[in-house]
């Protein structure tokens, strides 16, 4: 076993009440590492909604334990999430980070964005059988229903990173950029990225990146 990306940080908070009681709710008792893995990967998914309204970019909010007490999250919030329950099993996990070009998008989040680039979009790297696999948990079933993609599956052996095409065949998301992988939250770089895509929301001075209107993003996908 890898035995460094296991530890405790200040965001991947493993040692919290809120991932013990997500974790004991799976039970997961008498499963081989693979099979634990793939229960928190899909009950992360789907139980925690994707939601990119609702960002609070200050430290405290972005902790794994804050986003399973809300029940939603980003895919930055919900991969760090998954590391972090990986992490409070034993299983070694990673953050990865990538500007992608989202051809799928709502017509309010690219109004608010003034960009379909999606600047630090956060995917897991777990290590399973030696060796490194990467996993999005961040976009639930629900949501790809309502898009007309199929949700990404996760076998624990291949890489699983993004819906290149929607169910119809037209494309949704190419990855543009990969930052590489860290084993904690890197939160002054990305903001500092965040800041400089989209210098029109002032993240730095309002560290906020949604409008916090009562808006599902599901509800307003552009079909």
């Amino acid at each position: 076993m890898n035995p460094t990306n296991l530890e405790e940080t200040f965001f991947l908070d493993k040692s919290h009440e809120n991932v013990k009681n997500f974790i004991a709710k799976l039970n997961l008792e008498n499963l081989t590492d693979l099979e634990k893995v793939l229960k928190i990967y899909f009950a992360l998914r789907d139980q925690i909604v994707y939601d990119p309204y609702h960002i609070v970019l200050r430290k405290e909010e972005l902790k794994a334990s804050r986003v399973l007490e809300r029940g939603y999250g980003y895919c930055v919030e919900k991969s760090l999430t998954f590391a972090t329950l990986l992490r409070s099993i034993g299983v070694p996990a990673r953050l990865g980070f990538a500007n992608v070009k989202n051809h799928l998008n709502s017509k309010r989040l690219q109004t608010l964005m003034q960009s379909d680039v999606f600047v630090y979009h956060g995917y897991t790297e777990v290590f399973l059988n030696e060796k490194w696999v990467k996993a999005t948990p961040a976009f639930n079933l629900r949501l790809c229903e309502r898009a007309g993609i199929k949700p990404l599956d996760f076998d624990g052996i291949h890489d699983s990173i993004f819906h290149s095409h929607t169910n119809s065949g037209s494309q949704h998301m190419e990855y543009l950029h990969d930052y590489g992988t860290f084993s904690d939250l890197p939160f002054d770089k990305m903001i500092d990225e965040y800041d400089k895509y989209y210098p029109h929301l002032k993240i730095k001075e309002k560290k906020t990146f949604g409008d916090f209107a009562k808006v599902k993003f599901e509800d307003e996908l552009i079909k």
